[in-house]
C-alpha cells in the first residue's frame, strides 16, 4: 500500500493529479507538464519531494565510511559542504547515487532516491566499517524543492538572507523559518538555481502554504513529477534504473568525474580497474525525422542495434523531442547519425553534446 507525504492533502486541494511513485502517492502534475516545466526555467516552481530518503552517519570513522562505500572523494569536505558520489557494487555497477552533507565533523546527512531507500540503507550497513553509525531518519523530515530563477528571491520574502546558503552545493543546518526548523540546501534537479529545505513533517504544509503565497508576484506554481523528470532530464542528469544500474558502471554513464580512482580504495574499484577505459558512452540524440523517443528503445546503426535510449522524451523549453542514450564508443562523435526503433519505426537522430540545456549562472 502506497504511503502519504505531509503535504497529501495540499496536493489534493490544488486539483494535484495523483500517481503512485516509489511506493508513495504523488502528484504528476497540477496544471498541466509543460506549463510547470516553463514555470521553473524562467520564474519557479515548488515540489514536494518528501519521498525521498534522509540517513545520518555519525562518529569518528564517518570519512573512512564514506570513502569505503562511495566513488567520490570526502577527505577534504567541509562544514556545510554537499558532495555528489556514485554508489558501486562489488562488480562496478551502481547500487545508486546520492548526495552527502557534512553537518558537522564525524556528522553527515545523507541523502539518497525513494526507490532505493531500503537498499541503500541495507547495501551500507551490511558494508559498515568500524568508527561510525548509519541510522535511517527518514520519517523525521519532509523535504521541499523550490526550483527556478525566481527561488532566491522568494525565498527571502520568508527567510533571513543570512539563513539562505549562497554557494551551490552548500547547506546550511539548524535554521529557521518563521519559527520552524530547517535545513536550507542551494542543490536541486532541475538544471537551474534554487533550494531544497528540510523540516519536521508536521511543519510541511505550513511552509508549503508560505511559500506559494510568497511567490505569487513572481509567478511560483506548485510542480509534479512530470515536469521534474521532463527537466532533469533536458538538463541531462542521470535517473537511477535509467542511465545506471547495477549493470551500468559509473563511468560509463558518464559520471568519470565523481570517480576517484586515486583514492586508495573504494567498492567497486578493483572492478572498475578490471573493465578499464568504457567502450560505451552517455550521448545525447535528437531527432531529425519525426517521433519521440522513450527509454529503453533500440539505437540502430545501418538497421543494426547498437545501443539503447536510456532517458527520453520532448523538452519543452527545448521544443524538441531528445533523448539520452548509451552506445558504443566509435559511435558517439557529435553529428553522427544514427536511428532509433520506435515501436518498429525508423526515426532518425543525431548525436549532439550533452547536457540538453545549461542555464546561464
Amino acid at each position: 500500500m502506497e504511503r502519504k507525504t505531509p503535504l497529501y492533502e495540499e496536493h489534493v486541494a490544488l486539483g494535484g493529479k495523483i500517481v503512485p511513485f516509489a511506493g508513495w502517492l504523488l502528484p504528476v502534475q497540477y496544471s498541466g507538464v509543460i506549463a510547470e516545466h516553463m514555470a521553473v526555467r524562467e520564474k519557479c516552481g515548488l515540489f514536494d519531494v518528501s519521498h525521498m530518503g534522509e540517513l545520518l552517519l555519525k562518529g569518528p570513522g564517518s570519512i573512512a565510511n564514506l570513502n569505503h562505500l562511495l566513488t567520490n572523494d570526502y577527505t577534504s569536505m567541509e562544514i556545510g559542504q554537499a558532495r555528489y558520489s556514485p554508489m558501486c557494487n562489488e562488480n562496478g555497477g551502481c547500487v545508486d547515487d546520492l548526495i552527502v552533507y557534512k553537518k558537522a565533523e564525524d556528522d553527515y546527512f545523507i541523502v539518497v532516491n525513494a526507490a532505493n531507500k531500503d537498499k541503500d540503507y541495507a547495501w551500507m550497513k551490511e558494508h559498515l566499517l568500524e568508527g561510525a553509525e548509519l541510522s535511517d531518519a527518514s520519517d523525521d523530515y519532509a523535504q521541499l524543492a523550490l526550483q527556478g530563477p525566481k527561488a532566491e528571491e522568494i525565498l527571502k520574502k520568508v527567510a533571513d538572507a543570512a539563513d539562505i546558503p549562497q554557494g551551490y552545493y552548500t547547506a546550511n543546518f539548524d535554521r529557521k523559518i518563521q519559527g520552524m526548523d530547517v535545513i536550507i540546501s542551494r542543490t536541486g534537479y532541475t538544471g537551474e538555481d534554487g533550494f531544497e529545505i528540510y523540516l519536521s513533517p508536521a511543519d510541511a504544509p505550513r511552509l508549503w502554504n508560505l511559500l506559494l503565497e510568497a511567490g505569487k508576484e513572481e509567478g511560483l506554481i506548485p510542480c509534479g513529477l512530470g515536469a521534474r523528470d521532463t527537466l532533469r532530464l533536458e538538463a541531462a542528469m542521470p535517473l537511477y534504473g535509467h542511465e545506471m544500474n547495477d549493470e551500468i558502471s559509473p563511468r560509463e554513464a558518464g559520471l568519470g568525474i565523481f570517480v576517484k580512482m586515486k583514492k586508495e580504495d573504494f567498492i567497486g574499484k578493483a572492478a572498475l580497474v578490471e573493465r578499464g577505459k568504457p567502450t560505451i558512452k552517455r550521448v545525447g540524440l535528437k531527432v531529425t525525422g519525426r517521433g519521440i523517443l522513450r527509454e529503453h528503445q533500440p539505437v540502430l546503426l545501418n538497421g543494426q542495434e547498437i545501443g539503447h535510449t536510456t532517458s527520453g522524451t520532448f523538452c519543452p523549453y527545448l521544443s524538441q523531442p531528445v533523448a539520452m542514450a548509451l552506445i558504443p564508443k566509435e559511435y558517439s562523435e557529435v553529428g553522427t547519425a544514427l536511428e532509433v526503433d520506435v515501436r518498429g519505426r525508423k526515426v532518425p537522430v543525431e548525436v549532439i553534446p550533452l547536457p540538453f540545456y545549461k542555464r546561464q549562472s
